[in-house]
């Protein structure tokens, strides 16, 4: 693995490609020359699939000349020349022609690979409106009445047909012809619940206006009804525009993302290109526990299909990075009108979760601890709107700032303009007397006037506010909100029990710290709060993420940086992502994560992100993926499995043993950590 980490095809992925040549009509030889020019150029691309339009090796607009002779004959001399020129190509070739079986003409692809014919696939639906009229010429495929064909000297299977090839994980495909898609119930669904993971549909499609729109619906949604790739062509230049127009778009969509798209009315021949990810579109069915039960209920449609399993020669032996674009904040859409509606549904999800509790418990009050850091300030804000949405007055919120030993004048004063900027009941109690009291109950040597700043030192002062908290809400018929965040929680950063780990109820419990930091921005520029002064949360943002439990070696600074205990938010948030989300193995995630971050030029960055642009070395990667993997799987679950209730807001993931996550608290963590000797060492 180490000699082929920078290689895709090391991580469960599989660059495929779409092509449109430039077509002569009724010209198959010259059709045969540009396939095999671009069929070449996505194989020098590290691309193991290309895909071609329906019938491409005539063009699709013959109409009636389908039915001379002539033309069937070049079409077969055609193929006959892509099928010497794969033994050259390290790649499938799909390719579309009209094809005689059985005194009956068929519409279809004809999979080639490694000098063999692999197999053929007729079209199931054939159009016959509009513009329309396949009828005319061809038979659909259930009127075969054959499973095999001799075609160029090879014995062939032809009809409902998944390949599987065979040396690359996960990777069967199948295909179906352009109107197949449009129907109700697509020859693809029933293929996929065969274990197709790639469905590829070989389209002529004609353009009109607004059509381009809809096949962007219609591959999206059946990629990700099946949970698989879908790669989509049309055809383009040089076929008759006697009554119709071309455009030539190809789009190859994953799961209902959009990963690649051409360029429409492009002049001449084109290549797309996409790296899909196999591993992912498998842990998603097997996840899905629903798609194994479709797989049941048809499973008279499944059984219908004839499995091909051949292999094709996979590019090794050199680097093969993603062409795929990884976002560096997979939980923070890089788009600003994405990001926006983020951010306003997250917060609409976690006041929604809190007026609920509040409303099925009669309770009108909350008590909140307020340090003036992120999330304790993201948590007032959600229990502001809360209190708006039931009617109350802000002044039920009742908040406390409780200063220990190490709280800076930046945080103690933020603190106290948010909550006047909230309208909140604010209050300060001073722990430090209660805490020494209890350093002296225990016979710590800090009551001795003994600078140990020890486990025990910083755990007293988060128990005694947590402590403070939950009394304050018993004297006040309230109850108390957690800050806490789903990035803390994943890597047991959080105090047990009598802590910030303990809560009535957490609104932030499944926001990772790299959305919340949108989300307080979004906050002060929406103006949903009516905040006077919203400049105080972007004061708090540019606050360095730290506990304040441990003085500093000079006034105002902090004695601990939370960053530098626990690695850096924005890289163990990716690590969060791809191991909850995915389960991915420690190599795929460090291969992720090298893609996102190794340069910061390269790709996307939010807007108004707080902080450096930065970028990590493979090094690092590796480093705080450790770190992460550890503190994960070996030290914190104890924490997460009995968490107090808290809404789930993305499909990210919460960590709730009554949601997403159940595991055991003495779980080891071997197997991830033996995952990281995968990794190299270094960046080549």
């Amino acid at each position: 693995m180490q000699s082929e980490f920078f290689n895709l095809y090391s991580h469960g992925f599989a660059r495929v490609a779409v092509a449109v040549p430039e077509c002569r009509v009724a010209d198959p030889g010259y059709n045969a020359q540009r396939t095999i020019e671009l069929a070449e150029q996505a194989a020098a691309e590290g691309a193991v699939l290309v895909s071609f339009p329906e019938l491409g090796l005539s063009a699709y607009s013959c109409e009636d000349l389908f039915q001379q002779r002539a033309l069937l004959d070049a079409s077969l001399q055609a193929l006959q020349t892509v099928l010497d020129a794969s033994r050259r190509i390290p790649a499938v070739l799909i390719v579309g022609m009209p094809l005689k079986v059985e005194h009956q003409l068929f519409n279809c692809a004809v999979v080639v690979a490694g000098g063999r014919i692999q197999g053929v696939v007729p079209k199931t639906y054939l159009p016959n409106y509009s513009e329309f009229y396949e009828a005319r010429q061809f038979s659909g495929a259930d009127c075969a009445i054959t499973r095999r064909v001799r075609l160029l000297g090879q014995d062939v299977p032809f009809g409902s047909l998944v390949f599987d090839v065979a040396n690359i994980a996960d990777f069967r495909f199948h295909i179906e012809i352009c109107e197949d898609v449009w129907v109700p119930i697509p020859p693809s669904s029933f293929a996929a619940l065969a274990g197709a993971t790639v469905l590829v549909n070989l389209s002529a499609s004609n353009v009109v206006v607004g059509k381009s729109g809809y096949r962007h619906q219609l591959v999206s949604q059946q990629s990700a009804r099946c949970m698989a790739a879908y790669l989509y062509s049309s055809a383009g230049n040089g076929e008759s525009t006697t009554d119709v127009a071309w455009d030539g778009q190809a789009l190859i969509c994953e799961n209902g993302e959009l990963l690649a798209e051409s360029e429409r009315f492009a002049d001449g021949g084109h290549v797309i290109y996409a790296d899909v990810d196999l591993e992912r579109l498998s842990r998603e069915r097997f996840h899905q526990t629903s798609f194994g039960q479709s797989v049941r209920r048809h499973a008279d449609e499944v059984r219908k299909f004839e499995v091909v399993a051949f292999e094709v020669e996979v590019p090794a032996g050199r680097q093969l990075p993603l062409k795929r674009a990884v976002a560096r904040f997979p939980y923070v859409p890089a788009n600003a009108e994405q990001r926006e509606l983020r951010c306003r549904e997250v917060y609409n999800i976690q006041v929604q979760a809190l007026v609920q509790r509040l409303s099925s418990s009669n309770i009108k009050k909350v008590v909140i601890g307020v340090s003036g850091g992120l999330d304790s300030t993201h948590a007032l804000l959600v229990c502001a709107k809360a209190m708006d949405k039931l009617g109350l007055p802000r002044t039920n919120i009742l908040a406390y700032t409780m200063p220990g030993f190490a709280t800076s004048s930046r945080t103690l004063q933020q603190a106290h303009k948010l909550m006047e900027q909230v309208g909140c009941t604010a209050q300060e109690i001073d722990i430090r007397p209660s805490c020494e009291q209890m350093l002296k109950d225990l016979g710590h040597p800090y009551a001795d006037g003994k600078p140990v700043y020890d486990i025990t030192f910083e755990n007293v002062q988060a128990g005694e506010r947590t402590n403070h908290l939950f009394r304050l809400a018993n004297h006040n018929g309230a109850i108390v909100i957690g800050t806490g965040d789903l990035s803390e929680l994943a890597l047991g950063w959080c105090t047990y029990g009598v802590g910030d780990h303990m809560s009535h109820y957490n609104v932030n419990a499944s926001v990772p710290k790299t959305l919340i930091t949108h989300l307080v921005r979004w906050v002060a520029e929406s103006a949903s709060l009516e905040l006077k002064h919203p400049e105080v949360l972007m004061h708090i943002l540019e606050t360095e993420i730290s506990p304040e439990l441990v003085p500093g070696k000079s006034a105002g600074e902090p004695g601990q940086r939370t960053q530098d205990f626990i690695g850096p938010y924005e890289l163990q948030d990716f690590n969060l992502y791809y191991i909850l989300r995915y389960g991915f193995t420690p190599a795929k995630v460090a291969f992720l994560s090298h893609s996102a971050w190794r340069d910061r030029e390269a790709g996307h960055w939010p807007d108004g992100l707080h902080g450096a642009h930065n970028e990590y070395t493979l090094a690092q990667i590796k480093k705080n993926l450790g770190i992460f993997l550890f503190r994960f799987f070996k030290t914190s679950q104890f924490k997460r499995s009995c968490v107090p209730n808290a809404p789930k807001v993305g499909s990210g993931g919460s960590l709730s043993p009554r949601g997403d996550w159940r595991a055991p608290s003495d779980s080891e963590a071997t197997v991830w950590m033996d995952g990281l000797n995968l990794i190299p060492d270094g960046n080549s």
